[in-house]
């Protein structure tokens, strides 16, 4: 990954959706059960990233951060992408995060990082988005990073170093 200063760096919190063009870098870090969802248009160049939190925007509390749940912030994000003038026919989308933090239990109800994949790639289906690749589960943290100028994804882990998806 090349060197960018921290201007160009977008932070990518709990919740939230950016999209950049041409050039930058979306960033959201210490994703643990989180699921960050990544959206890239190699033509336009323009990239996008949301941080989802929780499975099922009925079950939370209601919020106005529609990337806090994957029904809802999912498409939201495909909204913010085409309206940014991406083509959905032509968008790479990856995925990372997922991951069961605490082996407090072995139900799968609390399994909020597998069941945040399952929706993730349910929602991205019904979209009618192909994944293109994946770095999700483990019991790990994971920080997901899209080049948004060379459109380029990587996932980087306390323990792996820094893998490009």
């Amino acid at each position: 990954m090349r060197m960018l200063n921290s201007k160009n760096i977008v932070h990518v919190g709990i919740g939230q959706s950016f999209v950049l063009k041409k050039n930058g870098i979306l960033m959201a870090i210490g994703l643990g059960s989180c699921v960050g969802v990544g959206m890239y248009d190699p033509v336009e160049k323009i990239g996008g990233m949301v941080h989802i939190l929780l499975p099922d925007s009925k079950v939370g509390k209601p919020t106005d951060l529609p990337g806090k749940f994957a029904d809802k912030g999912v498409p939201h994000l495909l909204d913010m992408m085409l309206e940014a003038g991406a083509k959905k026919e032509r968008l790479i989308v990856k995925i990372a995060g997922g991951a069961s933090m605490f082996k407090t239990s072995q139900s799968p109800i609390m399994d909020i990082g597998s069941r945040n994949v399952a929706a993730v790639k349910k929602v991205l289906k019904e979209l009618g988005l192909p994944l293109h690749g994946e770095a999700v589960g483990g019991n790990e943290g994971k920080t997901f990073i899209l080049d948004v100028a060379t459109g380029k994804f990587y996932v980087r882990t306390v323990r792996g170093g820094q893998v490009e998806i």
